[in-house]
């Protein structure tokens, strides 16, 4: 479990200015602070997102990895066939 939080960290911390502006815009709720916060910890962006929306830390974490899943996407070079 610890080896899976420590890689979500990294991912997170890599694309983290990208994932910063995603997750403003999933949780308009959210100040710049409460994202800064976390600054790239994934347990603690999950604990933002919940203390300031009041949603289930399971949804919070479903959401995260599809932004972060997005971003990756969007960040890696395109292989043409």
């Amino acid at each position: 479990m610890a080896e899976a939080q420590d890689r979500r960290d990294a991912q997170l911390e890599g694309q983290w200015d990208q994932m910063r502006g995603r997750v403003r815009e999933a949780w308009g709720a959210l100040t710049d602070d409460d994202v800064d916060r976390a600054k790239g910890n994934w347990t603690q962006l999950i604990g933002n997102i919940r203390e300031r929306t009041g949603e289930a830390a399971d949804t919070i974490e479903s959401k995260l990895s599809e932004i972060l899943d997005t971003v990756e996407e969007k960040g890696s070079p395109r292989q043409e066939s």
